[in-house]
C-alpha cells in the first residue's frame, strides 16, 4: 500500500497509508477492427465491455456477442469482440468513416449528429419517492472502493422499493454504468419497474445509455445539464438529480 504525508490545517505532517484506484489503458476491438482505448478500472471487464457494445450500439442484445475475449498485456487489456456479419458491416462502415474523418473538411458532422441520434421510448417509471431515498441510504454500503480509495464511481441496480440488486464502480461515471448494465445483460437481470442510481452528475451520455438500456427511471447524485434534461425528455425517462438524503428534484419527462 502506497504511503504518503498527510498535512493537517495546524501543519503537522503524518505519514499515512492510502490505497490508489487502478486505472488502465482497455483496448476494445470488433472482428479484428480497433473501436476504441478506454481508461477504466480493471474489473468486471466482462461486464464493462458488455455495457460498452450495447451503449455504442455496437449490438442490441448481449447475444448479438458471438465471443469476448480479455488479453492481458504489459501495457493494458485488449478485449476483442466477435459480432456476426449482420453487425460487422455497419461496425467496418463505421471506421471507414473515422479514419477518412481525420484528414476531410466536415469531421465532425458525423459526431454531432451522432449526439441527436433518436432515443427509443423507454417504460413509464412507477417508483415511488421513499424508494429513492431508501436506495440513497444504503449506497455507502456497496461502495468499497470510493471507501478505499475516494476516487470511484458507482452504479447501482435498484428495486422498486430501493433495495440495491446490484452494484458496480469504477475510475469512469460511464464505464460504472456501462458494468452495470453489462452485468444485468450477461445474468439476464431486468429493470422490473426498478430504477438506476449514480454517484455522479448527469451528462447526456448517461442519459442516452439509461434509455438505450430501456431503465424507467435515472437518478444521480449531482445536478443534470440542460442537454441531459432534453434528451431525458424525449426518451420518456423519468430523471431525478441533485438527489440527497434529504431532498430531490424530478425532470418532468413531457414531450
Amino acid at each position: 500500500m502506497p504511503r504518503f504525508h498527510r498535512l493537517a490545517a495546524d501543519g503537522a505532517i503524518t505519514e499515512v497509508d492510502r490505497d490508489l484506484i487502478g486505472e488502465s489503458p482497455i483496448a476494445i476491438e470488433v472482428n479484428g477492427i480497433g473501436h476504441a482505448v478506454m481508461m477504466a478500472t480493471p474489473a468486471d471487464l466482462q461486464d464493462f465491455v458488455t455495457g460498452f457494445a450495447l451503449a455504442e450500439r455496437i449490438v442490441d442484445h448481449a447475444a448479438d456477442l458471438i465471443a469476448l475475449d480479455l488479453h492481458e498485456t504489459p501495457q493494458g487489456t485488449i478485449a476483442r469482440l466477435t459480432v456476426g456479419p449482420d453487425r460487422a458491416a455497419a461496425i467496418a462502415a463505421r471506421a471507414r468513416r473515422r479514419t477518412s474523418d481525420s484528414s476531410c473538411g466536415l469531421c465532425g458532422m458525423d459526431n454531432l449528429d451522432a449526439v441527436h441520434r433518436p432515443l427509443p421510448r423507454v417504460p413509464p417509471a412507477r417508483v415511488d419517492p421513499p424508494a429513492i431515498f431508501r436506495a440513497l441510504g444504503a449506497m455507502r454500503a456497496h461502495q468499497p472502493l470510493t471507501r478505499a480509495t475516494g476516487a470511484a464511481h458507482a452504479a447501482l441496480l435498484c428495486a422498486a422499493d430501493g433495495t440495491v440488486r446490484l452494484a458496480r464502480e469504477d475510475v469512469g461515471r460511464h464505464n460504472a454504468f456501462d458494468k452495470v448494465i453489462g452485468a444485468m445483460a450477461r445474468q439476464g437481470l431486468g429493470w422490473d419497474g426498478g430504477f438506476a442510481l449514480l454517484s455522479s452528475r448527469c451528462s447526456y451520455e448517461l442519459v442516452e445509455k439509461a434509455a438505450l438500456a430501456r431503465c424507467p427511471m435515472l437518478v444521480t447524485v449531482s445536478a443534470a445539464t440542460d442537454l441531459a434534461v432534453a434528451r431525458a425528455r424525449q426518451a420518456g425517462l423519468a430523471l431525478v438529480h441533485l438527489a440527497r438524503d434529504d431532498a430531490v428534484l424530478f425532470s418532468p419527462t413531457d414531450v
